[in-house]
């Protein structure tokens, strides 16, 4: 599974939705179409994007071919999030950030591991963050 393919497929509202009623049931593109009111060949465009992404399986049936989600890919997917929550968040230092010499007494804070000071909260700081130079990996 490429999780930012997956991740970019169910971005869209329409193709939330449309994985949302596929969980409940399986449907063709004709009652999806009706089902979300939009155009039989929007649903097929989003249908394509999502089977692109490894979500759905076809099956024909007759005349038309009707989709399910598979659950395996979504499974999969809580599972990379999970891990990607469970990471624990280190302090900041100068040497694993990048920073040069001149920047990490404005940003580093090596105590707390906060990019802010101590104490500083709401509009401050947010003022403080857009104050904040960006990290660079190397100088031009």
């Amino acid at each position: 599974m490429d999780r930012t393919s997956v991740l970019k497929a169910i971005a869209d509202e329409t193709r939330m939705r449309i994985i949302t009623l596929l969980l409940q049931r399986n449907y063709c593109v004709r009652a999806l179409a009706r089902k979300l009111e939009v155009s039989e060949a929007a649903v097929s465009q989003h249908l394509k994007v999502l089977r692109g992404a490894g979500l759905l399986v076809g099956e024909k049936i007759g005349y038309f071919v009707h989709y399910d989600v598979k659950r395996d890919v979504l499974h999969e997917l809580t599972q990379s999030i999970e891990s990607l929550i469970a990471i624990e968040r280190k302090a900041c230092s100068p040497e694993d950030g990048g920073c040069w010499d001149e920047e990490t007494t404005k940003c580093h804070n090596r105590e707390t591991g906060s990019d802010l000071s101590p104490g500083v909260t709401g509009q401050k700081a947010e003022a403080a963050v857009r104050s904040m130079p960006r990290h660079r990996s190397a100088r031009p």
